[in-house]
């Protein structure tokens, strides 16, 4: 697989506690120059970013993050004011109190109560798949598929756990009709190609991008002076 072709794929992505400003510019840039499928950051900082890369790369934020127990109204209004932002895309957590609780019904309102608050821009779901067995997977793919949302995925990155091959070939072959984010413990374009070929057609990270500015400083005059 060519490497833009991956590089296609990466919501490149900021989401630290201590993030600032110079470094979330810097995503910004990265995503840009690397032509990323978007750039992943935190709520704070969508408003000023959409200004700063003006249309250069989608902007996408976190809502419900990283645990997802807030209320649906607060989902809901975090998703209408990033949008209002100028967020492109949500990524918002499903409650997993609800889930362990087995209150399906309940999280598929959720999901498109918010879907509703995004105003037609891109929502993905995160299950956060380290904190599931293999039945609350399940019936998770079940409940994103039936639901208005455009993906489901895998991790927050905070979980404890990241995306797993298994997890991901899971999720293609169950969430039929959504596309596959896998997010957390990518660490090589080995591994991005991989998640690809298994299903993924996002991919959370920021180290596919680090890994090509490495080869790029290695190989300055390589025929990779394509991403200069």
């Amino acid at each position: 697989m060519e490497i833009q072709d991956l590089l296609n794929k990466v919501d490149h992505t900021l989401l630290s506690v201590t993030a600032t400003w110079e470094e979330i510019r810097g995503i910004c840039d990265d995503g840009i120059r690397f032509h990323t499928a978007s750039v992943c950051i935190p709520p704070c900082f969508v408003k000023k970013a959409v200004e700063y890369v003006k249309g250069g790369v989608p902007v996408c934020t976190v809502i419900g993050f990283p645990n997802g127990y807030q209320t649906t109204a607060a989902k809901c209004a975090e998703a209408a004011d990033a949008v209002k932002n100028g967020a492109a895309e949500i990524d918002m957590v499903v409650n997993l109190c609800m889930v362990k609780d087995g209150l399906y019904d309940e999280v598929l309102e959720e999901i498109n109560a918010v879907k509703e608050a995004c105003d037609g821009q891109l929502l993905k779901v995160i299950i956060e798949t380290c904190k599931l067995t293999e039945v609350e997977k399940l019936a998770l793919c079940d409940v994103v598929a039936r639901s208005n949302a455009d993906y489901i995925k895998t991790s927050t990155g905070f979980g404890g756990g990241g995306a797993t091959f298994h997890d991901v070939e899971l999720m293609a072959l169950h969430c039929k009709g959504k596309k596959v984010k896998a997010a957390g413990g990518i660490r090589s374009l080995e591994d991005a190609e991989k998640f690809v070929e298994l299903g993924a057609d996002r991919l959370g990270t920021s180290r596919v991008v680090g890994e090509v500015k490495s080869i790029l400083s290695e190989k300055k005059h390589s025929n990779l002076s394509y991403f200069s």
